[in-house]
């Protein structure tokens, strides 16, 4: 895997050239990645507030059909996380959520010393110091 650094003033970010490749269209609100043009379409949809989607089985509403259908898909799955509850149709997307749990935290931020235990929570959250979004959440 290819490693791209970035510096943004004082912060260094790095991006990894094989998430680039691999997923090429960019959500230039939150920097969230996708495969395909059609999807991100579908997520920009989630920025505009407009939750059009309900959830028969709980108070969850979406933006699209699709994130909904994908919500659904987990009131009958078996892939439950332990800590908080949430449910996962997949054991993957279980076990990447799992890393939120985690103590081994090995992003941290050089600003205000927070720390992320995956590579997307602490690009994200490096934004907060240059400007792009509006407060930290530390």
């Amino acid at each position: 895997m290819f490693e791209v650094k970035i510096e943004d003033d004082s912060n260094d970010v790095t991006e990894y050239f094989h998430d680039v490749r691999l997923r090429p269209h960019l959500c230039t609100v939150c920097d969230k990645r996708f495969r395909t043009k059609q999807n991100l379409n579908q997520h920009k949809k989630t920025h505009t507030g407009a939750l059009l989607f309900s959830c028969t089985q709980c108070d969850k509403r979406f933006a699209t059909q699709r994130y909904l259908t994908v919500h659904m898909n987990a009131h009958s799955s078996k892939y439950k996380c332990t800590e908080c509850g949430k449910c996962f149709s997949r054991y993957r997307d279980l076990t990447r959520h799992r890393q939120i749990h985690s103590t081994d935290k090995l992003f941290e931020c050089t600003v205000c010393s927070k720390r992320f235990a995956g590579l997307a929570h602490f690009v994200s959250h490096s934004r907060i110091h240059s400007g792009e979004k509006p407060t930290c959440d530390n």
